[in-house]
């Protein structure tokens, strides 16, 4: 085991959901506890619940804490949220179990603001059983974003693919309108920020979609892409952001063009996702351009198989994984950026200072 392990939150999701099975199945490997501390929040409860529907799972100990600052290394923490007499109702979806899961995200973004976490992953929810007169959020992307410093930039990504939305969670009709130019420049500033310093990529290449089909044809099938989208791009190269584009989505994706680029701009959600999904279907929903870091897998509450032990937890892993790579990329990617001048005279001392501490012989070699 490393000398120090990140404390990585993870909340429950919906109770009556697949968040519960894929937790469990993810940690009943041993070495996931080696590769970080893990600290669960919901309700023991329905964790007791889903480990019985769960074929050859070897007992899995939790280790109870009141907060993210009592987290052990090597344990499975857990802090307990919400009220004590939760009724598990696998496949549906009511007011009780959004209302869990509000509970667990709400404890635990509070500990990560405080800096008791080094990242969160959260299990998927329901949309609809979430809502509340607190709680009127149309995903968790969109609750990070009121919660934590930063506009938040929705990037779905795995070894092959990194896809960001300009448009997330909004109605078709309203895509259009929502899309300026100034809105996609500072997109692309975002996404770019974002390869560089959570994904560790050097001058990362970005190929942006065209909203309309076949781009819009010279402006025969819409205004957009001349209008809007191909300044925004100049805009962005005169920034030096190696933007490019706009693509025709279907061309881009279905000819392996997406191989050449090292993230994909998209302009509304089933736009990226669908052939996200398509192509890498244990991906990440990755959370960027925050102060804190935020994983979760790419599906959702999967009713129709909640509570038969049919739920794969790899992209539950992957987030995990992810949520790791990221904080450690980030804080490295800040340590070598911050104040140049200082560090560089820092390393002069330090060398200095090594040559000092020399033998006599080893100087005049």
């Amino acid at each position: 085991m490393s000398e120090k392990t990140y404390r990585i939150g993870i909340t429950q999701g919906d109770t009556n959901g697949i968040g519960w099975e894929v937790i469990l199945k993810t940690f009943a490997d041993p070495r996931m506890t080696e590769l970080c501390t893990p600290v669960l929040y919901g309700s023991p409860e329905a964790a007791a619940y889903y480990r019985k529907t769960i074929a050859d799972l070897e007992e899995i100990a939790f280790h109870p804490v009141a907060s993210a600052r009592e987290a052990r290394r090597g344990r499975i923490n857990f802090v307990r949220c919400g009220a004590e007499n939760l009724t598990v109702e696998p496949g549906r979806a009511t007011a009780e179990a959004g209302r869990a899961a509000v509970d667990a995200l709400r404890r635990a973004t509070e500990e990560l603001k405080a800096g008791e976490l080094d990242a969160l992953v959260t299990a998927p929810f329901d949309k609809e059983s979430v809502q509340s007169d607190d709680f009127r959020f149309t995903g968790h992307t969109e609750f990070f974003g009121s919660e934590l410093e930063g506009e938040p930039m929705m990037i779905m990504c795995s070894d092959v693919l990194r896809v960001g939305l300009v448009t997330k969670h909004i109605p078709l009709s309203e895509i259009s309108r929502s899309i300026t130019r100034e809105k996609l420049l500072k997109d692309l500033d975002a996404l770019h920020g974002s390869l560089v310093g959570d994904f560790g990529i050097v001058a990362p290449r970005i190929a942006v979609l065209a909203l309309n089909p076949h781009a819009g044809d010279g402006g025969l099938l819409g205004a957009e892409e001349e209008q809007i989208l191909r300044p925004a791009i100049v805009d962005a190269f005169g920034k030096g952001i190696l933007a490019f584009g706009p693509f025709p989505a279907d061309g881009f994706f279905a000819s392996g063009a997406y191989t050449k680029y090292d993230g994909v701009l998209a302009m509304y959600h089933d736009q990226g996702l669908t052939p996200f999904k398509t192509l890498t279907p244990d991906g990440v929903n990755f959370t960027a351009n925050l102060r804190a870091v935020r994983t979760s897998p790419d599906h959702g509450t999967a009713f129709d198989i909640a509570g038969q032990d049919k739920a794969d937890p790899q992209s539950m892993r992957n987030a995990v994984y992810a949520a790791i790579d990221i904080v450690t990329r980030r804080r490295a990617w800040a340590a070598w950026s911050a104040n140049p001048l200082q560090r560089a005279e820092r390393e002069k001392s330090h060398r200095d200072m090594s040559v000092k501490d020399l033998p006599q012989t080893e100087k005049e070699e």
